[in-house]
């Protein structure tokens, strides 16, 4: 579903990512760990078009995507869920999940995506005419995850959806991570949360310095002494 390959990403004339390559496949959760300043959400941002890429290719669904703006990535079936949930505070909550619906190919069944948003989420159907500012942290996650699910995604990138959340709320967040691949959606997840990332993934690459220097499945890698040691405090 996507591929990337040998990426080189530069900010100015720092370089940030090296020679980085990962793929994902149908309806798998691909996780993406390591300490902050790894260069994460730079190869999530380069995926969806958000920053261009100095070499290397990005695929998805075999089409080369690195040319393409956002919205049209958007449009061949890719979201973003961004770090810090990034809503639009003085709307309300319906008002913010519609925005996720302007492609054009998602427009016209927007009403039928809302209400299934709505089945996932049912505290935003309660929710709906209430100020985005004014919900909770774990309410505005929701309203986040949902906003990407209105565009209808093949595969939704999300990063650090557990960020300032209290426990109880992030096992529910991981949860839905996990019924969102039940249901055919392929998720590339950036996740802090290390050990509770790789327990719901189903492969993973370690990013260090910007560079890959572990990847493989997330039960083989859950026993490595290097990511119990640097990741977990094991």
């Amino acid at each position: 579903m996507l591929e990337v390959s040998n990426l080189d990403i530069f900010y100015g004339r720092i370089q940030a990512l090296w020679d980085v390559s990962l793929n994902i496949g149908e309806a798998e959760i691909v996780a993406l760990v390591g300490a902050n300043g790894a260069g994460k959400t730079t190869l999530l941002k380069t995926i969806s078009g958000m920053l261009r890429l100095a070499s290397g290719s990005i695929e998805f669904l075999g089409k080369r995507i690195d040319g393409l703006q956002s919205h049209a990535i958007v449009e061949l079936g890719m979201s973003h869920i961004p770090e810090g949930r990034k809503l639009f505070p003085d709307m309300s909550v319906r008002e913010n999940l519609e925005m996720g619906a302007y492609s054009k190919r998602v427009w016209k069944p927007k009403q039928e995506t809302l209400h299934e948003v709505y089945e996932l989420f049912p505290i935003l159907k309660a929710r709906q005419r209430q100020l985005a500012r004014t919900l909770s942290g774990g309410e505005q996650q929701m309203v986040a995850i949902g906003r990407g699910l209105m565009s209808r995604p093949r595969l939704c990138v999300i990063d650090e959806p557990s960020s300032g959340l209290a426990p109880k709320v992030v096992d529910e967040i991981f949860q839905i991570i996990q019924r969102l691949r039940d249901q055919g959606i392929a998720i590339l997840l950036v996740e802090q949360n290390v050990q509770q990332t790789l327990e719901i993934a189903d492969r993973a690459y370690v990013l260090e310095n910007g560079r890959i220097i572990l990847a493989g499945e997330s039960k083989q890698l859950l026993a490595e002494e290097l990511i119990r040691k640097a990741y977990m405090g094991i």
